[in-house]
């Protein structure tokens, strides 16, 4: 039997850490528990409209995950230096808006381990934790550094980066969970390695400003879902405007459907009739 359907723009998917962890879709003003339609069949279907995540404008087409190409062009959380935190320009006068950058950039980030696919370092604002860890699907997280701003903590990563992967394998991530890892042991195994040009980013910048966080706990994750794809097929709304399928999980930003998966962060924006069986 269908439900009533509901309809607006996808928005990431929200999460709690529970266990396992619980998700929402957003649809607009729209607000869908997830963990309770597992197992059930649902129905997307793309209007063939994108509504513009900073300005509401209505196009044809995406840039930056959501935005229309005026905002993707002007917005500072469209600059490259949101990819690449370590190139950032606010110091140079260039940044595209002080203020949102002294609200979101000057602000303390948290330099972590992970395991997703596989053990990266990434970075993320300690408002952000650990928020940031579930929309990759990690399994595992470790904090291993607190610093000062965006900048600093791109910094830190691209020192790790000379050791170890920033990138998480999303086909990998979805086909299971990975071994686990111990990592605070390898936390300090990276550390070591990284010692010289860490201590010299701290002579530069003030120990202060850069903490390592010796006592960290790590954090677990489990995920809704019945069952794992062997093989990853993605969905793509711009070339199938409807998807239909047996919901089996939901995974880091991944619906996971009996046939294919759909990455609903990429789809920001994207108007969408939703239903379900």
């Amino acid at each position: 039997m269908m439900e009533s359907s509901l309809e607006g723009p996808l928005a990431k998917l929200e999460s709690q850490h529970s266990a396992p962890v619980s998700y929402w879709l957003r649809l607009g003003e729209h607000r869908l528990a997830l963990n309770p339609l597992i197992g059930r069949r649902i129905h997307l279907h793309y209007r063939q409209q994108v509504v513009c995540q900073g300005c509401g404008r209505i196009s044809k087409k995406s840039f930056g995950q959501g935005y229309c190409y005026p905002c993707f062009r002007s917005l500072p959380q469209c600059d490259s230096c949101m990819m690449k935190p370590e190139t950032c320009h606010f110091d140079a006068g260039t940044c595209r808006d002080e203020s949102w950058a002294q609200q979101v950039c000057m602000h303390d980030h948290i330099v972590y381990l992970a395991n997703s696919s596989s053990l990266k370092v990434g970075i993320t604002r300690i408002s952000q934790v650990p928020v940031r860890w579930i929309d990759q699907g990690a399994s595992q997280a470790l904090p291993i550094y607190r610093v000062a701003n965006r900048r600093l903590s791109g910094l830190v990563e691209v020192i790790f980066k000379q050791h170890v992967s920033d990138r998480t394998s999303w086909q990998a991530m979805l086909k299971g969970d990975p071994a686990p890892l111990d990592l605070q042991a390898e936390a300090r195994r990276l550390i070591a390695l990284c010692a010289e040009p860490l201590a010299e980013l701290e002579r530069e910048q003030g120990i202060q400003r850069l903490v390592r966080l010796d006592d960290a706990e790590s954090f677990g994750f489990e995920y809704p879902v019945s069952h794992h794809p062997s093989k990853v097929k993605a969905f793509n709304l711009d070339k199938e405007a409807q998807v239909s399928g047996i919901l089996e999980g939901v995974k880091g930003q991944y619906l996971l459907f009996d046939n294919g998966v759909l990455n609903v962060r990429k789809f920001s924006g994207y108007q969408v009739g939703l239903s379900v069986e």
